[in-house]
């Protein structure tokens, strides 16, 4: 097939390219280079297989796909609040691009929602069916009702248009090709780890995360596009839940680190739990996360080592 990913020069849509192009499928990579990196794809320019574009889905492109991968959005907070009037307008003026690209195409799109539509969830572990707890005037909101918007986008192409969708909320994710300055918790403290600098955690450190390696994230994003009569939206994420401290001290430990822990402000709207319930995705797409954090968080210190 000719698939599109937007956002494929980024970290999670690098790996994508690259695990659709093992399939024999030609890909197009569609990136504005915001947060995405040409050196996420340097060994696939030369890939007949693969094209890149530098384009903002803002714009309209006209291509010819069978399917599209909508990645295409800022997902770190120091990235997605740098501008936050240009990350709304990518969930739903650049959203609504894709999915005329996908009606006129026939094709099917699959659209990369957040565990961010939960906000501050009041349930826990969050289900598909919890309708979240979104502050809608934070400094968060440009992200979180984005896609919230996003996903209401695609569910309204559905029903006026019987457009075929999916949707998948994705919830923390970690691997090579994230970016060291990103402000995201991992690479935060990797970096800060292999620099025997301060290990910063905001707050107590008793809020929770639950993190998924990017391999298992993606075949989780394959599996959910190439299922038939199922849209979602479906969680994609490890329940494996750990405390900040917790992932502080792994990493500390991992790397052979002298850092100390200190502790600064927590910001505003920060999620004190983020855990996902990851029954529907086991029942509809047969998936769950395979690699466990020893070995994911190896790996991924390992690529900062080589690129910092």
């Amino acid at each position: 097939m000719r698939i599109l990913v937007t956002g494929g020069a980024g970290f999670i849509g690098s790996h994508l390219c690259r695990f659709l192009l093992k399939k024999d499928h030609e890909v197009i990579c569609v990136d504005n280079l915001f947060t995405g990196s040409k050196n996420n794809i340097k060994d696939l320019l030369s890939n007949s297989d693969f094209e890149f574009i530098r384009h903002d889905i803002v714009h309209p492109l006209h291509l010819e796909i069978d399917q599209i991968y909508n990645l295409a959005c800022p997902a770190a907070p120091i990235h997605y609040q740098f501008n936050a009037i240009k990350t709304i307008k990518c969930s739903t003026a650049g959203v609504i691009n894709m999915l005329g690209l996908a009606k006129r195409c026939k094709a099917r799109i699959l659209q990369a929602s957040t565990s961010e539509v939960y906000g501050s969830p009041t349930e826990h572990p969050q289900t598909e069916s919890y309708w979240g707890n979104v502050n809608p005037i934070g400094r968060r909101s440009c992200y979180d009702e984005g896609k919230r918007v996003a996903e209401c986008l695609m569910m309204d192409y559905h029903r006026m248009h019987d457009l075929d969708i999916r949707i998948v909320r994705i919830f923390n994710t970690y691997g090579p090709n994230m970016a060291f300055n990103d402000g995201r918790v991992v690479p935060n403290f990797i970096t800060q780890a292999l620099r025997n600098q301060p290990i910063t955690i905001y707050g107590n450190g008793n809020q929770t995360r639950s993190f998924c390696y990017v391999q298992d994230l993606v075949e989780g994003l394959y599996k959910m596009m190439n299922t038939d009569n199922f849209s979602g939206p479906v969680n994609l994420g490890n329940p494996v839940e750990m405390t900040m401290l917790e992932l502080a001290n792994k990493i500390k430990q991992a790397t052979n680190s002298s850092s100390e822990i200190v502790h600064k402000e927590l910001p505003k709207d920060d999620p004190p739990k983020r855990k996902p319930n990851i029954a529907l995705a086991k029942e509809k797409l047969n998936w769950e996360p395979k690699i466990d954090f020893e070995e994911g968080i190896k790996n991924t210190i390992n690529y900062f080592k080589s690129i910092l």
